[in-house]
């Protein structure tokens, strides 16, 4: 689908050399020609427009003076900085670059009719007069000589495998005597022929072919030779093949031309010699004859040189040169160049740039020098709207082949239509206002204008077959001939057709080489015989322009210059002129390299993109991506296709240039793994972009064998249905979305306000119900637009929902109103759809409605029956479940209803229904919740059928737990609501609940069992209530305090159990020995002078209160120690795992957990490998008990040396010791007073300094401990100091996992508030 465009043509007028130039090589280093006449060999720079050196060939007598000699072959050998040149006398000269010094490096008696040279210049072949092929290696040493008609096939001779004689076979409708037909004698060649040799090489240098003419048939051959110059096969007999002769460089295939009796082909031939396809010349019989064949570098375009065979007026003869390229098995003629009837304007001689593949070099007889630069381009259509049809022209020849990919897609070289031209066609060009119309430039130097005309036009009748035509081919308007100078073929080249009246165009400045000249033609005011393009105005260009861009926005026009450089061409003011591009600053923005594709779009600000032939894609002068092989920008989005065989699709609203960069950066990398990613979409390898359909969904992409592909890409599917959500077109965006298989949850995510205030439009715009019904059970909890189909950045925020709650609860809610309100009989479907798609389905509802159209069945036309809606219910629900809900209603006749649809053998399901009717009717709802296990249901009818159930109401609640419930049914004064409270009772007891169980018990007369479950639980004030309420005698409450007191002493709550002792049991000395146990100092005190009990100071007070003094110094050194030696080794850890990571990064090593760096009991792994190492071994712990899940915790928490998490154990132990000595503030304080009172001031005086050192000590090491972002220590690395490899090593380190993050302590805090000293101590 893509053309040829000229970009450039660069015209050397007045360089009259000496005779008439023969042939001519591309000089790769410089650029230049180097042009052999038969006088001299002429360097000449085209670009310059001069000769830059010359040597004559008659001087040494090469050649004679006469001007009667032949140069028969020519090429530069860069490797030798010379020239080598062969002349028809059997001279192969070698003419050195830098001495200007010719030396024959040999000769030829019988003189010479060709050479060639291999493509790797290792080997030269020349063809004798003698009829011989000489090879010589590059220093022209002689290889070999062989003749060059040979009797053998050669070395690939076919080989028959013996299945009988040619007479014995079948010989189909001609018979038998087909076998016994003779021979045909071979044609001789034409007599137009030179009958000189041809030589091709393959583009590997491997094999070469010679066409030559057989001495005895008279006719060509063409015969295969390998690199030792061993013949290898030769061709089939050939009538009518023709002299030219060029081997594909890919390898593939042999072009030649041959003569039919009633066409012209180029025929394509193999290298065994058997003919492989052709393409016929659009000339009539005898007209023309091909000169030569040339294939280009690459293997794309192949030209034929034709010259016509009879003299036209003043005997003089037309010259033409035809492009020609392959698609789809299909060749198309791309381009014609026609030279005149003037012998001096005709090529002398043609050959394509060996390094640039579309750069086409000729020189005219009569010393023109013409460069052609081709690219490739697709000539579409540049409608944003629905009216454009997406046209694409494809040039073939005189025909436009225009293919609508809006109505119909067909693969090339089909089309929907072609437009037929008296002329072949070398330009198209689409109006930028009506996008459907085409103008096409002519070779013959006119532009023919197509257009829709202003009738209706009628629908067209069905042709042959059925088929009926799906579009309208445009009707020929207008032909204009331009009024530009056309000495030479191509004087115009980039056409663009702005509007109506003006063209814009670039033609040849004859100021200088170097200049261009841009044209605004408009159709001539004057009458004349036919219609005419004049020039109104142009401006001359300092510089060749390759392309020309323009944007039907912002109707900017846009230039490239040769060498990349960007210019805006005003050409809508009164004074066209061109000026530099600027960006926003003012400063000038140009192309780093030249590009052979640009557009405008607009990022910010306009800029121009551009795409290079090396696949780098620039936006202004900033590189964005180096793998983009085709782009083109519609309406805000840019498309393009990689060479890692994606295609992206960028907004280019939400995005800047450089995050354009970032975003094509990531191609092939982290975003081809995310799967809601809509700008990327793999294609199939080597595909290009061709057109986008206009305000649709569809792109088309052409793959390289030529067939074409339509995609419909997430981003632009995701972009038009977002128009159409806010322009409330539902229906629209429905059917894509069911076509694409798009979540239809977009609908409602993309806005739910509006959709909740639309519902009534979107019913009547679907008008379906099975529509509907599919929407509704594609609804999920799932906020669309936040996973699978993320808004793009910059567009405006959605709209909450309009009421709380869930998403699926609201929408069907909506539409069951909605619906219920409009028409209830004709949405019945959907409405029951509603019911079950819910979060909590309402399935007794939806059977509630079945068994209403069964009781009153509808009369409405369009109403739904009742065992029509049943069945569908039963296509929503499992048959099984919808059973139970249906017998969860009570009603029989439904559940009869339901079971008759499903599986169940009646047997089953009869007997079970006949036996609940016989149950009185709670007994019975009873029966039926308890099937269903609905349990609470079922307690609640068994509570209302009487005393003489309530044994089995008790088993109820007892196995199903339902003790709350059961309480709440009966009344507190009876007997039932009794026995339920102490079964409660019993069970709070087995679950360590005997407070609880003990109120039960007394609120509902228990005593006796109240008492005891209080007591069990420690309890003492609720069991002293109960026991005065029982009454209990004096002596057996005595028993009950000291009975309570000792259970408080083994929890610890001393004051509770001395209160105990004191007043129930009325022994003082025994709380005064409780109080003292724990340390209860000033209580103690109290009771021994309350009770005047002062010889137990001496006894028990002062001993108790030294031993506490000691142990708790003791406790404190302890602690001090263990402090200091876990703050002393976290240091340590702490070093050596910060020397492993840095040795990590240093040495560029994959963090990753197969990489057994460091041992398990090493100190230095670090804590990104232990958590993964932890993480794997934990998920195995993670379903076991709580005790072995503790276990473990412990495990891993090791203060043992070496272990993973030896740091995180450390500050969980300090943090321990931290809390537990700052914990003994009011003890300590409570312990000095008691010390100072019986005047051990020595001993408290030492207490009160240790502990405030051990505090101080603490206090001090805080910071150092818990350093300032401990937890961030993951962080990646970066700054000035970092280097590539240790940034990225940082990144690939796994991150902390929560667990981790969890281990880490916080940091303690002191309650420093808490006073604790005495100043009475020093």
């Amino acid at each position: 689908m893509r053309n040829l465009r000229l970009l450039k043509s660069l015209r050397c007028l007045k360089l009259q050399g000496p005779g008439t130039p023969q042939c001519f090589t591309v000089r790769t280093d410089t650029g230049t020609l180097l042009i052999a006449s038969e006088y001299s060999v002429t360097e000449l720079d085209t670009r310059a427009g001069q000769v830059v050196n010359e040597v004559s060939l008659t001087v040494e007598r090469y050649l004679p003076e006469d001007g009667g000699g032949t140069v028969v072959g020519i090429q530069d050998l860069p490797d030798q900085e010379s020239v080598c040149v062969a002349t028809a006398t059997g001279d192969v000269i070698l003419y050195n670059l830098n001495t200007n010094q010719l030396e024959c490096v040999g000769s030829v008696d019988s003189g010479l009719s060709a050479m060639s040279w291999s493509p790797d210049q290792e080997l030269v072949t020349l063809t004798t007069g003698q009829d011989t092929i000489i090879m010589m290696t590059k220093n022209f040493e002689p290889i070999t000589e062989v003749g060059i008609h040979q009797d053998d096939f050669g070395e690939g001779k076919f080989i028959t495998v013996g299945w009988g004689k040619k007479e014995t076979q079948f010989h189909g409708s001609e018979g038998k005597h087909a076998a016994q037909r003779k021979t045909i004698e071979v044609q001789p060649a034409m007599s137009w022929d030179d009958r000189r040799p041809r030589v091709t090489w393959r583009g590997d240098g491997q094999l070469f072919a010679v066409s030559s003419v057989c001495p005895l048939t008279g006719a060509r051959k063409v015969r295969v030779w390998n690199r030792e110059c061993v013949l290898q096969s030769t061709s089939e007999t050939v009538n009518g093949l023709e002299q030219s002769l060029c081997w594909k460089p890919s390898g593939s295939l042999i072009a030649a031309t041959q003569r039919h009796p009633n066409k012209h082909s180029v025929v394509f031939m193999e290298k065994n010699g058997l003919l492989h396809g052709d393409f016929t010349l659009p000339f009539g019989k005898e007209r023309v004859k091909v000169k030569e064949l040339l294939w280009n570098s690459d293997s794309t375009v192949l030209a034929v040189w034709l010259e016509d065979m009879t003299p036209g007026e003043g005997c003089q003869v037309n010259t033409y040169i035809q492009l020609w390229t392959v698609g789809n098995y299909h060749w198309y003629l791309k381009q014609n160049l026609y030279f005149g009837s003037d012998p001096q304007r005709a090529p002398a001689y043609v050959s394509w740039d060996p390094e640039r593949p579309l750069r086409l070099h000729l020189v005219t007889r009569g010393w023109v020098s013409l460069n052609y630069d081709w690219g490739w381009s697709t000539d579409h259509s540049h409608g944003e709207d629905g009216h454009d049809n997406a046209n694409v022209a494809v040039i073939d020849g005189d025909k436009l082949l225009v293919s609508t990919f809006r109505q119909c897609v067909v693969p090339p070289p089909m089309c929907a239509y072609d437009l037929q031209l008296p002329a072949p066609v070398n330009l198209v060009t689409f109006q930028r206002q009506r996008t459907n119309e085409l103008a096409a430039l002519t070779a013959d130097g006119h532009i023919s204008v197509y257009g829709q005309g202003t009738e209706k036009l009628s629908e067209p009748a069905a042709g042959l077959g059925g088929f009926r035509s799906v579009t309208h081919a445009p009707h020929l308007k207008t032909t204009y001939r331009v009024a530009v100078d056309q000495e030479e073929p191509l004087a115009l080249r980039l056409l663009l057709w702005l509007r109506e009246d003006v063209f814009l165009g670039v033609g040849a400045c004859t100021d200088g080489p170097s200049q261009s000249k841009m044209l605004i033609l408009g159709p001539s005011e004057a009458q004349g015989p036919q219609p005419t393009l004049e020039i109104r105005s142009h401006v001359e260009v300092e510089g060749h322009v390759i392309s020309m861009c323009h944007s039907s926005k912002t109707g900017t026009v846009a230039l490239q210059l040769e060498d990349g450089q960007i210019r805006k061409f005003l050409w809508d003011s009164l004074k066209p002129s061109v000026v530099e591009w600027q960006d926003s600053t003012g400063c000038r923005i140009n192309f780093p390299d030249p590009c052979v594709q640009t557009a405008l779009f607009t990022i910010e600000e306009e800029h121009l993109l551009g795409l290079t032939d090396r696949s780098h894609l620039f936006v202004g002068e900033t590189e964005v991506a180096s793998n983009v092989s085709s782009f083109v920008v519609y309406d805000d989005f840019l498309l393009l296709t990689t060479h890692s065989h994606t295609c992206r699709c960028f907004r280019l609203t939400t995005l800047t240039v450089k995050g354009l960069q970032v975003a094509l950066a990531a191609d092939g990398g982290q975003n081809q793994n995310d799967q809601n990613d809509e700008t990327l979409r793999k294609i199939e390898r080597g595909s290009r972009i061709v057109t986008v359909v206009p305000q649709d969904t569809r792109l088309i992409l052409q793959m390289p064998r030529g067939n074409l592909e339509t995609i419909r890409h997430r981003a632009l599917v995701l972009a038009q249905l977002r128009k159409w959500l806010d322009s409330q077109r539902f229906r629209e965006a429905f059917e894509c979305m069911r076509k694409l298989r798009i979540n239809l949850n977009l609908i409602y995510d993309h806005n739910p306000k509006v959709f909740l205030e639309s519902v009534e439009t979107f019913l009547r715009q679907l008008d379906s119900i099975n529509h509907i019904n599919l929407f509704l059970t594609e609804l999920k909890e799932e906020d669309t637009t936040t996973t699978m189909y993320p808004c793009p950045v910059n567009t405006t925020g959605q709209s909450a929902p309009a009421a709380c709650g869930k998403k699926v609860d609201i929408v069907c809610d909506a539409l069951r109103c909605t619906m219920e309100s409009m028409d209830q009989h004709k949405y019945c479907l959907s409405i029951l759809t509603s019911h079950v798609k819910k979060t909590v389905p309402e399935l007794e509802v939806a059977l509630q409605k079945v068994h209403e159209l069964r009781v009153n069945p509808p009369s409405a036309a369009n109403a739904v029956s009742a065992e029509e809606a049943l069945k569908y219910l039963l296509f929503l629900v499992n048959v099984n479940e919808l059973y139970e809900h249906s017998l969860g209603t009570y009603d029989f006749d439904l559940v009869l209803m339901v079971a008759e649809k499903s599986q169940k053998d009646p047997k089953e399901y009869l007997p079970f229904l006949n036996m609940l009717k016989t149950l009185e009717p709670n007994y019975q709802r009873y029966s039926i919740d308890k099937h269903l296990k609905r349990y609470r249901k079922a307690l609640h009818h068994l509570s209302k059928c009487g005393e003489e159930h309530f044994t089995e109401a008790l088993n109820l609640v007892k196995d199903q737990r339902l003790y709350s419930e059961a309480l709440g049914l009966y009344p507190t004064d009876s007997p039932q609501y009794k026995a339920l409270s102490c079964a409660y009772a019993e069970y709070l007891v087995e679950q360590q609940q005997a407070e609880q169980a003990g109120l039960l018990l007394w609120r509902c007369g228990e005593a006796t069992r109240a008492l005891q479950a209080f007591v069990g639980s420690a309890s003492w004030r609720n069991a002293l209530c109960v026991a005065e309420q029982i009454p209990l005698p004096s002596d057996q409450l005595a028993l009950l305090a000291r009975d309570l007191a000792e259970k408080l002493i083994e929890l610890r709550r001393y004051t509770e159990a001395a209160l105990l002792l004191e007043r129930y049991a009325k022994d003082c000395e025994e709380a005064i020995s409780a109080l003292i146990t724990g340390a209860v100092w000033e209580e103690a005190l109290r009771l021994v002078y309350l009770y005047n009990r002062h010889d137990i100071i001496e006894t028990n007070f002062k001993p108790a209160l030294l031993e506490a003094c000691s142990s708790q110094t003791s406790y404190l050194e302890a602690q001090k120690a263990m402090f200091t030696r876990h703050k002393t080794r976290l240091s340590v850890v702490r070093e050596l795992k910060e020397k492993a990571r840095l040795e990590l990064l240093d040495e560029d090593v994959p963090d990753c957990p197969e990489a057994e760096l460091y041992s398990e009991a090493s100190s230095v792994m670090t804590g990104s490998h232990a958590g993964s190492k932890y993480s794997h071994s934990n998920s195995r712990i993670s379903s076991r008990s709580s005790k072995n899940r503790r276990k473990a915790e412990r495990k891993k928490l090791s203060l043992k040396e070496g272990t993973p998490l030896e740091d995180m154990a450390l500050l969980h132990a300090l943090a321990e010791i931290i809390h537990s000595v700052d914990k003994m503030r009011e003890e300590v304080h409570s312990l000095l007073k008691a010390l100072v009172l019986f005047q051990f001031d020595g001993q408290a005086g030492r207490l009160q300094h240790a502990y405030g050192e051990a505090l101080q000590m603490i206090e001090v090491a805080l910071p150092e401990v818990w350093q300032e972002g401990l937890q961030q220590t993951q962080a990646p690395i970066t700054g000035p100091n970092s280097t590539a490899n240790s940034i990225m090593a940082s990144f690939q380190q796994p991150r902390p996992s929560a667990t981790q993050d969890s281990e880490t302590p916080p940091t303690p805090k002191m309650r420093n508030g808490v006073k604790w000293k005495l100043s009475i101590l020093k």
